[in-house]
């Protein structure tokens, strides 16, 4: 289900970015040296009492400055309060209240959302009379915090935790497979939409999905249940816009964490884009099943090797997502369409395969044996032992003496073992490495 949407607010220097990180700690800290995934570190996903939500940070609001930049700052952080379930309000004890607070307040007050007021870089908590003037905001009152120390940020979060709106439940069918389609505007999302349904979605029955502007259209083919999730388009075509469109994002990643399937859809002319790689990487680290959907494929212009060309790009571009399979389309004829839902239903069920404990072993011994772990100076990596964890994605356990001798190469090379003999195309694959004793050595 879609996690909750928590956004930092404040005029600048307040240390949004550093309760942001100390809020995301470790998640942030871990980057997976995977290559070829392009991170935007605007948003991150956290936990704190066993609710999950999604943390985003905004630029500093500043009211005195009258340029372009600066109004497409207030532009996107007004988006992010829409967007946001909570509000957390950053303000700077140190230098207490200022005039830009006031009229930040402003906004996040007219917002009609819940707020969070937290008092940053506090320095004494046996004496928070500082703190007291910040109930002039109208925002409730104020928590004190240290975020370089990480001081009473889990009064903070417990705070927050409690604002958040109920966990809601799917009400689809277990056996539904739910496809958001994503990509940046004018690729083509919306036509595809509509000749998979193969009517105009205006007067397909449309339920609201969790976001305004993500639409739910459950159908049936075959005797299969699906829900299709339209989105609005993810674009970044300029510095202004950019600021701004990062925000207006979050309600198309909400809808790949609602789904089982992604439609990554791409423009044959355009090729892939930064803005691309940002939202292939993210239906990769949610770990979404994934089709790339490459668009338009009637307006290029080929020879015999115009395919090729462009599924060599393509991969070189999203190298993280060599698993996913490639088709090429034109929604505007109908070419290659019936394949994307053959496509769909081939890779949801890739996502939700199992191996046999047995067999995983097996497989891994065999690997080792023909390709022995590379180790530091005085010791070399063991794995005694290994299973398969869960699905959607698959996750497989590795027992091994020492988690941190596992070099991503050698992961790489599991994990090739494992889709070379049993496939899982179309969905990532997902380790976890957990330590033995000596005595279990």
């Amino acid at each position: 289900m879609p996690k909750p949407v928590v956004a930092i607010v404040g005029r600048p220097n307040v240390g949004k970015s550093t309760l942001f990180n100390r809020i995301v700690g470790s998640r942030l800290a871990i980057v997976e040296d995977e290559p070829g995934v392009t991170r935007d570190r605007l948003y991150q996903d956290a936990e704190w009492a066993g609710r999950s939500f999604t943390l985003v940070d905004t630029g500093g609001l500043d009211f005195q400055g009258d340029g372009e930049i600066t109004r497409g700052v207030r532009r996107q952080i007004e988006l992010a309060i829409q967007e946001a379930d909570v509000v957390l309000f950053v303000v700077d004890v140190r230098a207490g209240l200022n005039p830009d607070d006031e009229d930040a307040a402003v906004i996040v007050r007219r917002s009609e959302k819940p707020v969070v007021l937290a008092a940053n870089k506090v320095e004494r908590f046996d004496a928070n009379a500082l703190v007291y003037e910040f109930y002039r905001l109208g925002l409730g009152e104020p928590i004190p915090v240290s975020a370089a120390e990480g001081l009473n940020t889990g009064d903070l979060l417990d705070r927050l935790v409690e604002l958040l709106p109920p966990e809601e439940k799917d009400d689809y069918p277990a056996d539904t497979v739910k496809i958001a389609v994503i990509g940046r505007p004018n690729v083509g999302k919306s036509s595809l939409v509509n000749v998979i349904l193969g009517e105009d979605r205006v007067i397909v029955s449309k339920i609201p999905g969790t976001t305004r502007d993500a639409i739910d259209t459950p159908f049936e083919r075959e005797r299969k249940l699906y829900v299709i999730i339209d989105t609005a388009g993810i674009r970044r075509k300029s510095k202004v816009e950019g600021l701004t469109e990062k925000y207006s994002t979050i309600r198309s990643l909400r809808a790949v964490d609602r789904s089982d399937v992604a439609l990554i859809v791409l423009d044959a002319f355009e090729g892939v884009t930064e803005q691309d790689k940002r939202i292939a990487g993210y239906a990769h680290e949610a770990g979404k099943a994934s089709v790339i959907v490459v668009n338009k494929w009637d307006l290029v212009k080929k020879d015999g090797r115009t395919m090729n060309r462009f599924t060599e790009s393509i991969r070189q571009e999203l190298a993280f997502m060599q698993y996913a399979p490639l088709v090429f389309i034109s929604a505007l004829t109908g070419q290659r369409v019936p394949k994307v839902l053959a496509l769909v239903d081939f890779v949801a069920e890739q996502h939700s395969a199992r191996i046999s404990t047995p067999d995983i072993n097996v497989l891994v011994k065999e690997a080792v044996m023909q390709n022995p772990p590379p180790g530091d100076k005085t010791r070399r990596l063991k794995i005694m032992y290994a299973t398969q964890g869960g699905v959607r994605p698959p996750k497989f356990i590795l027992f091994v003496n020492d988690p941190e001798l596992m070099h991503f190469s050698y992961r790489r090379y599991l994990e090739n073992q494992i889709r070379s003999a049993y496939g899982f195309e179309g969905t990532p694959i997902w380790f976890g490495l957990r330590k033995r004793s000596k005595e279990q050595q």
